[in-house]
């Protein structure tokens, strides 16, 4: 496929994960750590993202983040076009 003709996507994640015991906080540190180092950058409180380059990537990270699973909480992920990124609204109260 040419490079023209793939279609950048974002990979979003959001999380929820225990952080009462030592054990699970040290969990959401390394799972924290692995999506920065991954290349996700943080969009808001427990909500990453990255963009993509084709189905190709979108299949190699969702891999990558299941062998990188805490334990317990809750983690999902939704891949939007960029073009629907980019429509996002940023509302902010006063």
């Amino acid at each position: 496929m040419g490079v023209e003709t793939r279609r950048y996507m974002r990979l979003l994640v959001f999380f929820d994960l225990p952080m009462v015991t030592k054990t699970e906080k040290r969990a959401y540190v390394q799972f924290r750590r692995f999506l920065l180092n991954d290349g996700y950058d943080m969009i808001q409180w427990s909500v990453y993202g990255r963009i993509l380059n084709g189905n190709d990537a979108e299949t190699k990270h969702l891999r990558r983040l299941t062998d990188n699973l805490p334990p317990e909480g809750s983690i999902r992920c939704m891949t939007v076009t960029e073009k629907q990124f980019a429509g996002m609204r940023l509302l902010v109260g006063m």
